[in-house]
């Protein structure tokens, strides 16, 4: 049975990730061909930085994605300490409420968030664009915040804030100190989910973004009604390494603190 968990896991692995090499393969392919190598080349790696559509919806991207998590990751947290110091039936019917917008289809949130923007935007006289892409961001990237931080309370000691202050700590020392270290690492995986499905998104993005404010998954996508550009192979390639070096980081870094707490 261990041969054959490890087989089944070895499959449903390489489904996974054997998209992803193909198009890395074929980021590197000298024609535009998508079935056929034709020979090595990184021409479409230089080529991507000179493509002015490309780099500026990258841009609003990276920007988009950055700030909406940085709010998002704040604002999760904040929510996250007012949720865990509720009763029991008033926090889970707050967190019932906070997993509808992570259950709800996006296409239903996308449309949502439009037509309040469009309500608004008939009676305050302002235009889609950044805001309103930024807000619309922050709204579906909260409740990824909540969910992560939320079980890192549940591990804490509850009594560890009130010995703090106990201790001499005030209030927000005592936060800084004593429970912000606690629930790092759950702000940590929130802000980095929160900041992928930032630079994922498309339906949300869709419906909420300007002329002037397009994200690399629209541009993608009307580039797809002609035909891909080999070059978008060659930035998802890169973007891919990122992300898995991010990732290495980040659990190198929380395996080398659960060591040092556990010398401790």
């Amino acid at each position: 049975m261990k041969k054959l968990s490890k087989v089944y896991m070895a499959l449903v692995l390489l489904f996974l990730y054997i998209p992803i090499f193909v198009l890395i393969v074929f980021s590197f392919n000298v024609t535009k061909s998508r079935s056929v190598f034709s020979g090595f080349t990184f021409d479409w790696y230089i080529k991507l930085f000179h493509n002015g559509l490309i780099m500026k919806s990258l841009l609003n991207t990276v920007i988009v994605a950055t700030v909406a998590s940085i709010a998002a990751t704040i604002l999760g947290t904040a929510a996250a300490i007012g949720i865990n110091n509720m009763k029991k039936l008033p926090r889970t019917i707050v967190m019932q409420g906070t997993n509808i917008p992570i259950i709800n289809p996006e296409i239903v949130t996308g449309v949502s968030l439009m037509l309040l923007f469009v309500f608004f935007a008939a009676r305050m006289n302002f235009e889609f664009g950044f805001v309103t892409l930024i807000i619309a961001h922050i709204t579906f990237d909260v409740p990824y915040v909540i969910l992560n931080i939320m079980p890192k309370f549940r591990q804490m000691n509850p009594h560890l804030y009130e010995a703090a202050q106990d201790l001499g700590c005030s209030p927000v020392s005592a936060f800084f100190k004593v429970v912000l270290p606690e629930i790092l690492p759950g702000v940590i995986s929130g802000f980095l989910m929160s900041f992928t499905f930032s630079l994922d998104d498309f339906v949300i993005s869709y419906f909420t973004s300007g002329a002037t404010s397009q994200t690399l998954p629209i541009t993608i996508y009307s580039m797809t009604r002609r035909k891909v550009s080999p070059e978008i192979n060659a930035l998802s390639t890169i973007i891919f390494v990122i992300v898995v070096i991010v990732l290495v980081v980040k659990n190198v870094i929380e395996r080398r603190n659960a060591v040092k707490r556990g010398v401790k």
